[in-house]
């Protein structure tokens, strides 16, 4: 009852920050800069859905996976081309709806279809990954990533080289951060249920956790399923708040971007996800008036923070999305 209290505040919280912060910055107001900034606001929001699903295989299954820029392409190629298929078709059965309910319908559609797509990626790569384990399974997850981008690049269905466009704006503000609440409550859940337990057992030591009688081909295949259907959402997200898709938005360089952003923050912890996507969005702006030494002073950056904090942030500290009645493992 208190889980389903604090999601209808989230929601009515977004839904005033929308209407009030966020309509502001897009109409001008006092801050010049108010379309760039909600754009930055935006990319946060994305980037926190893809390190907090990310870090459910690398930080708390214990899996290396490098490829998921390839969930994330799934789900926002998926999400635009149903849309502009289906678009209309579905606008005709709800048009008793306003536009912005209408929009909302179309919104969720596409994304349902982007995540369950995605997810089917998922076990596609993690049914054959399962008697890999470390650089090796790094290596097939970047292979799987990369073969997804060149399969993109050939379709002309979807713009092949030249990239999809023509996709209808349905997300904003509130659509991406109500993913990030639902996201954040999804993984944090998992992982204090007894389902994270059998997750974390399988990172610590795999052989003593088949020999307490946890499925890990089971448990494993399942984190690889969920965190991709996550990185679809957010494909969907991205997809349907750009207008606009290239497989150059998704190389192996997106792929390593998100792995930085749980590395810094904390493997293994919630809340270092979500600051090391802060960070990283932030710190890659920031540093845009430096022209061709951004990303110089970027990877410095880096590297100080890898020889003072090497296990992030956060470390494996979870500060406040944890239940009180959970024991330290």
């Amino acid at each position: 009852m208190k889980k389903w209290l604090l999601v209808l505040g989230a929601i009515v919280l977004l839904i005033v920050l929308q209407l009030t912060v966020v309509d502001g910055l897009l109409l001008g107001g006092p801050i010049q800069q108010g379309p760039y900034i909600h754009q930055i606001l935006i990319l946060v929001g994305i980037n926190v859905i893809l390190s907090v699903s990310l870090n459910l295989i690398n930080g708390f299954t214990g899996q290396f996976s490098i490829g998921h820029a390839g969930f994330f392409a799934v789900g926002a190629y998926t999400s635009a081309f149903i849309i502009s298929t289906v678009g209309d078709s579905v606008r005709n059965v709800v048009s008793f709806l306003p536009s912005t309910g209408q929009d909302a319908v179309l919104l969720l559609v596409g994304i349902l279809a982007g995540a369950l797509l995605a997810g089917v990626a998922g076990l596609a790569v993690g049914i054959p990954s399962l008697r890999l384990r470390g650089d090796y399974l790094a290596i097939v997850t970047l292979g799987f990533g990369e073969i997804i981008r060149v399969f993109i690049l050939n379709i002309d269905a979807i713009g092949g080289s030249r990239g999809f466009t023509g996709i209808p704006r349905l997300s904003n503000f509130f659509w991406v951060y109500l993913f990030v609440v639902l996201t954040v409550m999804t993984v944090q859940n998992l992982i204090y249920s007894s389902y994270g337990r059998a997750f974390i057992s399988i990172r610590d030591d795999e052989i003593a956790a088949e020999a307490m009688g946890v499925d890990t081909t089971r448990f494993k295949v399942m984190s690889f399923v969920i965190s991709s259907m996550f990185g679809g959402i957010a494909g969907g997200l991205f997809g349907h708040f750009t207008m606009y898709l290239h497989p150059n938005t998704f190389t192996f360089i997106k792929s390593f971007e998100i792995i930085i952003m749980i590395v810094i923050g904390g493997l293994g912890s919630i809340e270092g996800s979500i600051l090391g996507a802060v960070l990283i969005t932030v710190i890659l702006e920031v540093f845009r008036g430096f022209g061709p030494y951004r990303l110089v002073i970027f990877s410095i950056t880096l590297i100080l923070i890898m020889i003072y904090r090497p296990q992030g942030i956060m470390g494996s500290k979870a500060l406040f999305l944890k239940p009180k009645r959970f024991t330290a493992r």
